[in-house]
């Protein structure tokens, strides 16, 4: 799970308990940060609905049981039970619980790095809420819940969208009047944070160069897709927008659009606002355009067996993300290495190998063989780079949970 960290004088030993939480979920992982390593792992599902269930893995076990969660309180006091009795007890007491990391969607301008959670900063977390409605009262759902449950164990947030922040105004500026910006912060703010800080870090580490003397682009491509520039640590360019809307098509959704569309097909199609926003976040994207499915695995299977729409939806998809790459390297006079992570990224050799076709004179070209067996290589990072290419070429294994968790202990450490 990564690199054993050196552990240094002054440096805390702790077990972080990482939590992402959805408004009917709650996704957790317990780490031991002495080594790294995952102790348990588990999901909650269907919260505040019929049919609520659990599955929690540990000690090479792994069971989904039925649970009854009427709130997210309810299902992190299971969580403790199945973290201390049975087959999946890691722990005697959740008092050895150092701190709890909370993956936050949305920071805004006001939160530029992770912090220890406080009742301003969740107030703060909530003003920021009709930027990310769906996420953002989620998050503080799970906040409040954590701290009923666990008492007085330091809660700390990490944002995805705090790594973004060293973009210059030339780069998240929207060529809008400028009091939208000042009134209603509506600029470019970049999702994916926590993925692109780690995959970068962790490129770094393996060229066994210092990520201060690097140029990276990062391509998070998921059912949810992203690209960053990363020149020398920092961020200065990402596709998506104020929302995980933009930039890229993505599973469902449409990614960039002419913004007069929407107008268009709000009065051709005498339509809400609200039915509007369905099509364009649940109903576009790679479903829109193949008619077949938001799963890439199931689009590419459909265009090999001839399906057109879904061969344009794969053919679009490869397009935008080779494009972006190639708008990255001349924004930042060049790049050191490209890589791929997420679950397209990671996964989907044949498409890799489409998008980094004819990028010879970019000094980008990898290796067939090396790109085709990435996945059986069983490595966190594998290089597919072709002999005599001047720009590396990395397939990565992100690791979200392990990034904030590490940023969970560093806050602590600056207390």
């Amino acid at each position: 799970m990564g690199l054993v960290p050196k552990i240094n004088e002054g440096e805390l030993m702790m077990k972080v308990l990482v939590i992402n939480c959805g408004s009917s979920s709650l996704k957790y992982q317990l780490i031991d940060m002495e080594g790294e390593h995952v102790l348990c792992k588990g999901l909650c599902e269907r919260i505040g609905m019929e049919s609520s269930m659990i599955t929690h893995e540990a000690n090479g076990h792994k069971a989904t049981t039925p649970a009854i969660f009427p709130t997210h309180t309810e299902a992190f006091l299971e969580v403790v039970k199945k973290m201390t009795t049975g087959e999946g007890k890691v722990i005697d007491s959740p008092s050895e619980i150092d701190a709890i990391g909370h993956r936050i969607v949305h920071g805004g301008e006001k939160f530029k790095e992770s912090c220890l959670i406080t009742p301003e900063v969740v107030d703060a977390i909530r003003d920021l809420s009709p930027l990310a409605p769906l996420h953002n009262p989620a998050g503080i759902l799970g906040i409040e819940a954590s701290k009923k449950v666990f008492g007085d164990i330091p809660n700390v947030a990490v944002f995805d969208t705090s790594f973004h922040s060293t973009m210059p105004p030339r780069a998240y500026m929207y060529a809008i009047p400028y009091e939208y910006y000042e009134k209603y912060g509506v600029r470019r703010y970049g999702f994916h944070g926590t993925s692109h800080k780690y995959v970068s870090h962790r490129a770094a580490e393996f060229l066994e160069e210092p990520i201060t003397r690097l140029k990276l682009i990062t391509c998070h491509l998921g059912n949810g897709s992203s690209i960053a520039a990363v020149d020398q640590g920092r961020v200065v360019d990402t596709s998506m927008g104020m929302t995980p809307l933009a930039g890229l098509m993505m599973g469902t959704r449409c990614g960039d659009l002419d913004p007069s569309v929407v107008n268009y097909l709000k009065y051709t199609l005498n339509i809400t606002g609200h039915q509007l926003d369905e099509i364009l976040n649940r109903k576009s994207g790679l479903l829109g355009i193949s008619g077949v499915s938001s799963d890439k695995r199931d689009v590419e299977k459909a265009a090999a067996e001839g399906n057109k729409r879904a061969q344009l939806a794969s053919d679009m998809l490869n397009y935008q993300i080779k494009k972006t790459i190639g708008s990255y390297i001349a924004a930042m006079g060049g790049v050191d290495a490209i890589v791929f992570t997420g679950g397209i990224g990671e996964h989907d050799a044949p498409s890799r190998a489409r998008i980094c076709h004819h990028m010879d004179w970019l000094g980008i070209h990898i290796d067939t063989d090396k790109n085709n067996n990435a996945h059986k290589q069983n490595k966190d990072v594998v290089e597919i780079t072709a002999w005599g290419a001047r720009v590396r070429t990395l397939v990565i294994e992100t690791n979200e949970e392990l990034m904030i968790a590490r940023d969970t202990k560093e806050v602590l450490e600056k207390q």
